[in-house]
């Protein structure tokens, strides 16, 4: 089976492309979904995480989001670590997720596709972009948050522009009727060129 990498931003909307994808009967992998299960159902992430970040880094409840969060965003070094320890379980998931699906191609969303190189593994990638101004209005009302939380996030990705260097196909996602239209489109195209 063929792997679509689909990535984007926060607030780009590449979540809302996948599951147009899935729409389709696409089977849609999306990374940070399982990333979060895996955070809190594995050991072995659990025992690395607090021995890196401390001992109020899970709750009762599962992982002390706040309390991660606030330690690794203006920490570079410390957010490489946490994803060194995080990504490896991922992906050895998403490999034993993939062989029990059926059809052409899947889509693998993820948020990191070009600054961790799983680019290299996909067959296709696509980058999911929109506005600034309206990613940040999207997560807004999405998430409790802050402006200024956001744009921390943003700065901390890789600008749209480098990511859009190494991308199959960019889809700016404003409106989403011409969304769907994309996605349709790029969905009938993949699997002419994967049957080949």
């Amino acid at each position: 089976m063929k792997i679509v990498g689909l990535t984007g931003g926060i607030g780009s909307g590449k979540t809302i492309v996948a599951t147009m994808f899935n729409e389709l009967n696409v089977p849609i992998y999306i990374a940070d979904i399982e990333a979060k299960k895996l955070t809190n159902t594995s050991k072995v992430i659990r025992k690395k995480l607090t021995e890196l970040l401390g001992t109020e880094t899970y709750l009762e409840t599962g992982l002390n989001k706040k309390f991660v969060a606030n330690k690794i965003f203006n920490n570079k070094e410390l957010l490489e670590k946490v994803n060194a320890i995080i990504h490896p379980k991922v992906a050895q998931h998403f490999n034993k997720w993939i062989k029990k699906q059926e059809g052409v191609y899947c889509i693998k969303e993820t948020a990191i596709l070009f600054e961790n190189e799983g680019y290299k593994d996909c067959d296709f990638t696509i980058l999911v972009t929109a506005p600034i101004k309206e990613r940040i209005h999207r997560v807004l009302k999405r998430d409790e948050t802050t402006k200024k939380e956001i744009e921390n996030r943003i700065n901390n990705q890789w600008s749209d522009a480098k990511k859009s260097n190494l991308a199959d196909l960019v889809i700016e996602n404003i409106k989403l009727k011409d969304t769907q239209q994309i996605v349709k489109k790029t969905h009938l195209f993949l699997l002419k060129s994967f049957r080949k």
